[in-house]
């Protein structure tokens, strides 16, 4: 991309809507000064916000409507009482309208894939986007999808999301052939889904654009093993969550044992370095932000409790994104990859799986 970016921001979405966004996008805007803004809510709501930031109000012009996605809406409901109206919609129209390169929301979930697809569409050739985070590992990180867009998943469904998560990675990480594997119960061919096992033996026969390199166990994830790591929604999102979840647990052990005796204390304070990059390096705020994957325009989805310093990060994954080309790469691969499949340029999805032999 040659011109500066154009982020449009929900500034409506998740728990506390501008008092978050606004003060993510002036920590983005430090990182990123080329960027610009449209931030789409409550003018009554946003103005204030932007007076405390006039360096971001110089950046950032404002798309008015009071009409917010509630965090408890169903994907059906939202969907048929907030477009054309709501933040999350408008937000979406920009990038569908060329007036914005990505659209970031901490709102509702179901209800950003729901208006995403319905306003965005998908590639041709994919039938499910999938959402991929960026996952710290010892000394890097690694792109896990899909983390929730899909309970459940067929063999065609995960060999998509290889595709586009080996893109992803390139772009991110400056990777030629990123590393690539699934997500299962064992390393063993034996074992594992039956939709799994067919993808990997699809995968291992194929000339791709990346290093497929077979099953990968979930205590493996952090471990660098992968620089893409291919799952379905359903254990993806539970693999997240638990990440998430032991890195506090694992937080608190270590505040409790500091805090034991006065020995503690002291040993705490003179390795105080070393716990601050531990809690850095540990951080979720540092990988907020899930790229919904497979849909013709840059959506990423912050997390709703996020504070200032997350949903920046977002911001920061979404100005990477709109660097890297990704949608025009990812339907050059879905492209070729169809061509040689079929010798046609339409979708191959139900058919590669049975074009093996």
């Amino acid at each position: 991309m040659e011109n500066p970016p154009v982020i449009a921001l929900d500034a409506m979405g998740g728990d506390k809507g501008p008092e978050v966004v606004i003060p993510g996008a002036e920590l983005a805007l430090v990182r990123h000064p080329d960027i610009t803004f449209t931030l789409v809510g409550d003018k009554a709501q946003i103005a204030p916000l932007l007076e405390r930031h006039p360096r971001l109000g110089e950046k950032a012009r404002v798309v008015h409507t009071d009409v917010a996605v509630p965090m408890d809406a169903k994907p059906s409901q939202a969907l048929r009482q907030g477009r054309r109206v709501s933040s999350m919609w408008l937000a979406l129209e920009a990038v569908r309208d060329g007036e914005a390169d990505v659209m970031i929301s901490a709102g509702n979930t179901g209800a950003l894939m729901a208006m995403a697809k319905f306003c965005l569409k998908t590639m041709p050739g994919i039938d499910r986007p999938a959402i991929a985070a960026i996952w710290p590992t010892i000394s890097s990180e690694c792109v896990v999808l899909d983390v929730g867009a899909n309970v459940g998943a067929t063999a065609d469904l995960l060999i998509d999301f290889a595709l586009m998560g080996a893109e992803m990675a390139r772009g991110l990480f400056g990777l030629e052939r990123p590393r690539v594997k699934l997500l299962n119960i064992g390393v063993e061919e034996v074992k594992g889904l039956e939709e799994v096992r067919k993808a990997h033996a699809w995968l291992r026969e194929q000339d791709l654009p990346f290093r497929y390199e077979g099953f990968m166990e979930g205590d493996q994830i952090g471990h660098d093993g992968a620089d893409v790591v291919v799952t379905e929604g359903f254990s993806g999102n539970i693999a997240l969550k638990t990440a998430e979840g032991t890195a506090k647990q694992i937080a608190e052990y270590l505040r409790a044992a500091i805090n034991r005796s006065a020995m503690s204390r002291l040993g705490g304070f003179l390795a105080q370095d070393a716990f601050r990059a531990l809690k850095e390096k540990m951080d979720p705020r540092r990988n907020n932000g899930g790229l919904f994957l497979g849909l013709n325009g840059l959506v990423i989805k912050s997390h709703g409790g996020t504070d200032a310093t997350g949903f920046a990060s977002a911001i920061d994954l979404g100005y990477d994104m709109c660097r890297t080309d990704l949608i025009e790469r990812i339907r050059k691969d879905l492209a070729a990859l169809t061509g040689t499949l079929t010798g046609e340029s339409e979708s191959a999805t139900g058919r590669r799986i049975a074009g093996m032999g």
